[in-house]
């Protein structure tokens, strides 16, 4: 029914910029809180940021001051503008949306975008 879709992750030097996209669809009647989490290797997936319908974000202390998330209501979209990137920063991407449907309130997981950092 719903579908979230990252794109947007690749290969960046130390310092470059990558901006992450997630598109939900399907039957949507709205969407409440979107945002991102990420998983490296052997660690545990851990929240990066996260905005509500009435644009109140959070980041993880790790990225304030280098991301940016923000949301598109008219597309159903969340972005990730992610500067000044550190190879610590090398993970897996996921998008995460509460959405109301017709026949429930649930929580959706895209199936994640891969970020590298590395020169």
């Amino acid at each position: 029914q719903v579908q979230l879709v990252e794109s947007g992750g690749g290969l960046v030097q130390p310092g470059g910029s990558l901006r992450l996209s997630c598109a939900a669809s399907g039957s949507i009647l709205g969407i409440n809180a979107m945002g991102w989490y990420r998983q490296a290797p052997g660690k545990e997936r851990e929240s990066v940021a996260r905005i509500t319908s009435g644009l109140t974000t959070n980041y993880a202390d790790s990225v304030k001051g280098r991301f940016t998330i923000s949301r598109d209501n008219a597309k159903n979209t969340v972005y990730l503008q992610m500067n000044s990137l550190k190879p610590e920063d090398t993970a897996v991407y996921y998008c995460n949306a509460q959405v109301l449907t017709m026949r429930k309130v649930g929580d959706y997981w895209g199936q994640g975008t891969q970020v590298t950092v590395s020169s």
